[in-house]
C-alpha cells in the first residue's frame, strides 16, 4: 500500500495544473492497483473535500459522487470505509441537507467506535448529523 497526500489526489481529481496532473495520472493509473492500493486517510479525504468545495465549487452531489468513486476504485484503500460509505450515502440522499461531509464522517466514526452520542457546539451539526447540542 502506497500513502496518497492531499495535494497528489487534488492534481488527479481536478487536473488543473497540467505538470502536476500529469504526474499524479501516471502514478494513480500505473502504479497503483488492487495488490498496491493507494492508501487515502481520513485528513486526506477530508482535506480534497474541502479543496474540492472551496476552490473548485464542487456541490454537495459532486462531492458526495466523488467519495463513492473513489469507494468503488480498487485501487484506494480508504480508512474507516464503513463510516465514509454511510457519510457519502448520508450526503446524497439529502437526508441531512446542509451538512458538510466532515460533520457526517465524524458522526459516523463516532457511532461506529460505540459513541451513544456526539457533542457540539456547532447547530448546524446538531441539526443535520445527528449530533448533541453541548450547552
Amino acid at each position: 500500500m502506497i500513502g496518497l497526500d492531499t495535494n497528489v489526489l487534488v492534481r488527479y481529481l481536478a487536473q488543473d495544473d497540467a505538470k502536476q496532473s500529469a504526474v499524479a495520472t501516471r502514478f494513480i493509473e500505473t502504479q497503483l492497483n488492487e495488490r498496491t492500493p493507494g492508501f487515502i486517510s481520513l485528513v486526506v479525504l477530508v482535506e480534497v473535500c474541502w479543496v474540492l468545495e472551496r476552490l473548485y465549487a464542487a456541490t454537495v452531489k459532486e462531492i458526495g459522487e466523488m467519495v463513492n468513486d473513489l469507494l468503488s476504485t480498487p485501487n484506494f484503500h480508504l480508512q474507516h470505509r464503513e463510516a465514509v460509505q454511510e457519510a457519502a450515502q448520508l450526503l446524497l440522499t439529502q437526508k441531512t441537507k446542509g451538512s458538510g461531509f466532515a460533520d457526517l464522517l465524524t458522526a459516523q466514526i463516532a457511532l461506529n467506535e460505540g459513541c451513544t452520542s456526539i457533542v457540539s457546539f456547532d447547530r448546524g451539526a446538531v441539526r443535520n448529523a445527528g449530533m448533541t447540542l453541548l450547552s
